[in-house]
């Protein structure tokens, strides 16, 4: 009898486990809407926040030597967004960076950090995505002006597996990289990073309806990094956007979308950081 009820109980309880299991539209749910910052570019702004009812339905623009771009409209709108793509054609872009047509995405795209996706949390971001409500918003055509290809991002060039995450270190690469964060930390000049040089340094300008953003240097140097931040000081300026100093980070600093990361990913994030070698 003893024998039978223990067998019960754990059965109940392996139920009661995958009934709470993540789905796919969750994690993709979480994905898009925290370390991936998807809504930080592509939902209009009206400064400072998104406009209510519009997500992802179209933000930012661009005019740069290469292009003159839009972020593009998301949403499940046969006409103006990407409702009337495959899943095929979403994975297409975010694995290569080229659209159902073949032609390339604009390099402020960053396609060239996502080759690093798991292929189960690909499924689960085209899953959420197409849970996202249309919205008619049509933004301009793109004008691209000279070719410039997305740069891979070092690491990023194949997709991890789900047990490659299990490992504290090599999960916070994966989200740091998801996440693009030395698509903004590293500095640009002639349009390209050099990342063995330059990786972490900061110094990108961000224009925008906040004013001009400035990145800072991420790395581990203890004068001009955050390598004499505490782990708890690095949170908040992730979480809050207030940095040691108490000083109130400007957008596009995604801390608005961070704030919504699990301790485990933040500790994961900040744990990579701090292997980032020292820029002066």
């Amino acid at each position: 009898m003893t024998i039978r009820l223990a067998t019960v109980s754990l059965a109940a309880l392996l139920i009661a486990g995958t009934a709470q299991a993540e789905t796919p539209v969750e994690r993709g749910s979480y994905l898009v809407n925290t370390i991936m910052t998807c809504g930080n570019c592509h939902s209009p702004k009206g400064p400072p926040e998104a406009v209510a009812g519009k997500d992802f339905s179209g933000g930012l623009s661009w005019d740069e030597p290469p292009f003159k771009v839009t972020a593009s409209n998301i949403t499940q709108d046969k006409d103006a967004g990407i409702g009337s793509w495959s899943d095929a054609d979403i994975k297409k872009l975010l694995r290569t960076g080229l659209r159902p047509n073949g032609i390339a995405i604009a390099s402020i795209m960053p396609t060239g950090f996502y080759g690093i996706i798991t292929e189960s949390d690909l499924d689960a971001i085209v899953a959420y995505m197409r849970t996202i409500k249309p919205v008619n918003n049509k933004v301009p055509d793109p004008v691209y002006r000279m070719a410039a290809p997305p740069q891979i991002f070092p690491g990023a060039e194949q997709p991890y597996t789900p047990a490659m995450l299990n490992d504290k270190m090599k999960r916070g690469f994966y989200l740091a990289t998801i996440g693009h964060c030395m698509e903004c930390h590293t500095p640009a000049p002639k349009g390209r990073h050099d990342w063995a040089a330059d990786l972490g340094r900061g110094g990108f300008e961000f224009p925008g309806p906040w004013g001009v953003s400035v990145s800072r240097n991420i790395t581990s140097s203890k004068s001009k990094g955050i390598g004499d931040w505490t782990d708890a000081e690095i949170k908040r300026a992730i979480t809050q956007g207030i940095d040691k100093d108490g000083n109130h980070l400007k957008p596009p600093m995604g801390f608005g979308y961070y704030a919504h990361m699990t301790d485990a990913d933040l500790d994961a994030v900040i744990a990579w950081l701090r292997t980032v070698p020292p820029k002066e």
